[in-house]
């Protein structure tokens, strides 16, 4: 017997997740009710417990800084390769 892979959207993801959280069914009867493996299940609920803490950290993202830091960077360095190219063509060119 084949099994067809599924994709699921992240709202049907948090649902089921969030109703595992929640504890009014088992988990049994959540997965039979949504179709899913209850193996499956547990991931996206260990997904969402392990996310939850980064939601409420106050202090500012530093990595998202540092590659905005990076970007930057590389953009500059572009730039000044750029000029180099082009200063180097001319050079040739013109001698």
């Amino acid at each position: 017997m084949t099994t067809i892979k599924r994709a699921h959207s992240p709202n049907f993801k948090a649902q089921v997740a969030l109703d595992l959280i929640k504890e009014i069914e088992t988990v049994s009867q959540i997965c039979s009710r949504h179709g899913i493996h209850p193996t499956q299940a547990k991931k996206w609920k260990e997904a969402v417990l392990a996310n939850l803490v980064p939601i409420f950290d106050k202090r500012p993202d530093t990595a998202l800084a540092e590659k905005d830091q990076l970007i930057d960077d590389l953009y500059r360095q572009v730039g000044k390769l750029k000029v180099e190219l082009d200063w180097l063509k001319k050079k040739t060119h013109s001698g």
